[in-house]
């Protein structure tokens, strides 16, 4: 049986999944990897994803994108919870965030350079 794997974006591109957040991989290929989002699958180029057998129970902290509608909302960035995928405005240098949707409390990566 093959591992169950995880991936993430990796890239700064505009598709229609959260930046930072984890998604199940349901099958990959050479060039694609098709991953679930919301209950369909969604193919991606393998090269602008990151993947891993098991994604960390971390907040991501994630840059704002230039042309994001959100920021004045979330600031210039922004927490994806490890959990839900729920964005989250970030208190400067948080060491714990507890997720206003599943209510779960993860550390905060900060150390993490995601598309930095």
């Amino acid at each position: 049986m093959p591992p169950i794997l995880f991936a993430r974006l990796q890239a700064d591109v505009d598709l229609k999944i959260r930046r930072g957040a984890w998604y199940k991989v349901l099958d990959m290929s050479d060039l694609e990897t098709v991953i679930e989002v919301n209950k369909r699958p969604v193919k991606v180029l393998r090269a602008m994803l990151e993947i891993q057998q098991r994604p960390p129970l971390r907040w991501t902290v994630v840059p704002h994108p230039k042309n994001g509608r959100r920021a004045a909302v979330l600031g210039t960035e922004y927490g994806v919870c490890p959990s839900c995928r729920q964005r989250a405005p970030l208190p400067k240098r948080a060491k714990e965030l507890k997720c206003p949707r599943c209510k779960q409390e993860y550390e905060v990566n900060w150390g993490e350079a995601y598309l930095k």
